[in-house]
């Protein structure tokens, strides 16, 4: 059985993501903190940052906490703004672009396990 948990904002710590120029993220809940399926993370991306082409091994979903940015998954382009939701298939390329002048934001949530980037080359 697990164990209920509660994470106060102030606890989670916001790391820069190597692969990426303004975008840091941090782990709101995951295996480490018991849970036992799923991890939970949340995304800044900076004015002007961008994410290359990648993949990853697992799925994404994702839920949009504030600003406007571009996603690139597979060979579309979608214009994304709080409020929205995106699923990312394992293996789906896909890419981020914010062009506007205000931070992004977004909830990821993934399966535990390995969440490494592989990118584009």
């Amino acid at each position: 059985m697990t164990d209920p948990l509660i994470r106060t904002g102030d606890e989670i710590e916001y790391d820069a993501v190597d692969a990426a120029d303004g975008l840091e993220k941090g782990v709101l809940i995951a295996e480490e903190h018991g849970a036992p399926n799923f991890a939970i993370r949340r995304f800044e991306l900076e004015a002007g940052a961008t994410v290359p082409e990648h993949t990853n091994e697992v799925e994404h979903e994702q839920y949009v906490l504030q600003g406007a940015y571009t996603v690139g998954i597979g060979d579309e382009e979608y214009e994304v703004e709080a409020g929205d939701s995106l699923l990312i298939p394992a293996g789906t390329v896909h890419w981020y672009r914010n062009e506007s002048d205000d931070r992004g934001a977004f909830l990821c949530a993934v399966p535990n396990g390995d969440d490494e980037i592989d990118l584009i080359e």
